[in-house]
């Protein structure tokens, strides 16, 4: 191949390496203002610093009081004493009922994992729209076009390294990448080059690259996992998977492999997707476990490493699927809309209970708690379950694209995709003074542990992070996330990582916050 070629061939990587570069920024819990557990104590020590360094001209002495009081007048919120008990009543109805696990249970045990394009999907579809029937929703299902990809059979063995034992084989515990093309059905069998890095990969000779297994080997970060902060370690590492496949293929790599995105070393492969470049040769792609990442780490600095590669997923014609919107009509103002939602497809090695039928669990039961208690806002609430998040947010957009001009009276969009540990509050996507405005939604969920307020200019749900992006404003549970990316597009994601407390503790920030915004006498402020 050329030199010119090569060289093209580069440059058609460069806009998947920025769209990645913002797709991690998505899943980044970026924590810009963090409002402590007491908002007055936070208020009480932003006011004082305030007043210690504010310049010569500032009015009297009375302003810091005259600002504190204002910061906690109840008369100034939008709420009364009376929806204030209601916010209540949700609250400790979530933490008591059963509904929300049962309907997990049924999602992951009974439907299993539901890959976009598959029977699973398509039967969670049904299954979900006929339990929000059974609410008392208008129920609309959206059509939109998923992709069609089938896992098929996948393995890795090294077949020469040094020390090998003579006549044997060594096992890598390997699974293809989401959208990944398929080797010939015998394998594919090449030296394994691993590098950390793009940029280290570039330096090498294109010789040295071509016909090659390149793996990068870029481990994901425990310190910062075990902090709280497991989203802004997978944002680090995703690229990788997401272009890595197309950035090898374009300087001749025979096939990409990446260690796997996940803070759990039980030697387990976590999948995921990715993209192809426009002009760039598309390469078999698939993860590999941290362990196994080492392992070749270890013994290609000792000498030649030659590995079969066996990957034979396919890519079958484009499917209709649908999101499955069910609204809980407003008593006052039903052409708003507040949104609650989760995506309901998931990737097919686990049975996706955490990532996300855990959210979509968790918005269901936010019309259930409605239901059972006969509570009726003043605005829509709006269940959204979203279809193929996983493969390219295809459900996303096209609600976009429907409802594009209804948004000026979507009041607010809430999705929760980060599993369902211990919540500590919300995180809200937007202005500054929404946390001024939330400050009574976390009193009531104080009593649970939930009343941080986290202001954060990056959106973690990527199905509302469009909407967000035009004005809509954007909040999600605050989720623990020191253990969800040991599970993560695993086969360990199941329903027995559920702790149903805490599954209910999400119910009811989600409900809580979606009554409270849905019956406000004034809305959430908007970004201007």
């Amino acid at each position: 191949m050329s030199q010119p070629a090569e060289k093209s061939k580069k440059c058609q990587v460069v806009p998947l390496i920025r769209f990645f570069d913002r797709k991690g920024s998505y899943r980044k819990q970026s924590m810009k203002i963090r409002f402590l557990a007491s908002p007055i104590v936070a208020a009480f020590f932003v006011l004082n610093c305030w007043a210690q360094n504010a310049p010569a001209s500032t009015p009297s002495p009375n302003s810091f009081l005259e600002r504190l009081t204002t910061l906690t007048d109840s008369d100034s919120r939008p709420w009364t004493a009376e929806q204030f008990a209601t916010m209540g009543r949700i609250r400790d109805a979530a933490m008591t009922d059963p509904n929300a696990y049962n309907m997990l249970a049924h999602l992951t045990d009974n439907i299993g994992p539901r890959l976009s394009g598959s029977p699973q999907a398509e039967a969670a579809v049904e299954w979900v729209a006929a339990k929000m029937r059974e609410m008392g929703t208008s129920v609309t299902l959206e059509k939109t076009t998923v992709p069609h990809w089938v896992r098929g059979k996948e393995g890795a063995v090294l077949t020469v390294w040094p020390g090998m034992p003579p006549g044997t084989t060594q096992k890598i515990v390997v699974t293809a990448l989401g959208n990944s093309v398929p080797t010939s059905a015998d394998g594919l069998t090449a030296n394994v080059i691993v590098v950390s890095s793009f940029a280290e990969l570039r330096r090498l000779p294109v010789d040295e690259i071509k016909g090659k297994i390149v793996l990068f080997n870029r481990p994901f970060d425990k310190e910062l996992t075990a902090q709280g902060f497991g989203l802004d370690a997978y944002g680090q590492n995703i690229a990788y998977r997401g272009i890595g496949p197309s950035f090898g293929g374009s300087l001749g790599a025979a096939a990409v492999l990446v260690r796997s995105l996940g803070s759990g070393d039980y030697r387990l492969p976590h999948t995921g997707l990715t993209l192809y470049g426009e002009g760039v040769d598309k390469v078999p792609a698939a993860a590999i476990t941290a362990e196994d990442a080492d392992l070749l780490a270890r013994l290609s600095k000792q000498g030649p490493v030659t590995m079969r590669l066996t990957l034979t997923p396919k890519t079958l014609p484009p499917v209709s699927s649908y999101n499955i919107i069910a609204d809980w009509k407003g008593s006052e103002h039903p052409e708003e809309v507040v949104l609650v939602s989760g995506h309901l497809d998931s990737w097919d090695l686990g049975t996706g209970a955490i990532d996300d039928g855990a959210g979509v669990a968790i918005s269901m039961q936010t019309i259930h708690l409605l239901q059972s208690l006969n509570i009726h806002p003043k605005r829509t609430i709006r269940f959204v379950a979203w279809m193929n998040e996983e493969f390219g947010v295809s459900g996303a957009t096209t609600y976009l694209q429907e409802h594009s001009s209804e948004l000026t009276h979507h009041t607010a969009a809430l999705e929760s995709d980060l599993g369902c540990d211990h919540p500590i509050g919300l995180t809200f996507f937007g202005a500054p003074e929404v946390a001024r405005y939330l400050t009574p939604v976390a009193n009531a969920l104080a009593p649970i542990g939930a009343s941080v307020l986290t202001r954060s200019d990056e959106v973690t749900g990527e199905d509302i992070a469009a909407m967000v992006q035009l004005g809509v404003p954007g909040l999600a549970p605050s989720q623990d996330s020191r253990f969800y990316f040991n599970y993560h597009h695993s086969a360990a994601d199941t329903l027995d990582k559920v702790n149903v407390q805490q599954l209910n503790e999400n119910a009811a920030v989600m409900a809580v916050t979606a009554f409270a915004l849905a019956d406000a006498s004034e809305a959430i402020p908007r970004r201007k």
